[in-house]
């Protein structure tokens, strides 16, 4: 897989900002990874686990992902478009802002787009502000937006 942006230091951080640093490939949202997220969850609403029931009710005509099935995607997907070669340890810091747009209806594939909004330095790392956009195949509405804060201490 090829690398992505190549950090080292907190200029070369913030030279990522306002930039478009990857889009990632598609990610299939299938009934087994549907109910392996609710399992680990706990969360077993119908909405995502009863096929009969969704395939009845649900204007999408299948189970639909969690809203936070959907958002949990963003660290694997996105892993590889800024690398910091000096990496000790990443912390996920927070979110600033999550939306949910779309339903992702069994069956589909996402993919993650990501742009660094701000890069600091703060507690002896680099603190990124990044917004990602969940996009559907097929779709013009994203499934998702969100501002994470991640933590990266070299």
């Amino acid at each position: 897989m090829l690398l992505g942006h190549e950090v080292r230091t907190i200029d070369d951080a913030r030279a990522l900002e306002g930039v478009e640093v990857g889009v990632s490939g598609w990610i299939l949202v299938d009934q087994d990874r549907i109910d392996r997220f609710a399992r680990a969850t706990e969360d077993f609403q119908w909405i995502h686990v009863d096929r009969e029931r969704a395939a009845r009710e649900l204007e999408a005509g299948a189970t639909i992902a969690h809203g936070y099935l959907t958002l949990s995607l963003i660290p694997g997907a996105t892993e590889r478009f800024v690398v910091f070669p000096a990496l000790k340890r990443a912390i996920n810091w927070g979110l600033n802002k999550v939306r949910f747009s779309s339903m992702v209806a069994c069956g589909s594939r996402v993919r993650v787009r990501t742009t660094v909004l701000q890069a600091r330095a703060r507690a002896g790392g680099i603190q990124m502000t990044c917004r990602h956009k969940i996009e559907i195949e097929g779709q013009r509405k994203p499934a998702c937006t969100a501002e994470t804060l991640a933590l990266y201490m070299l």
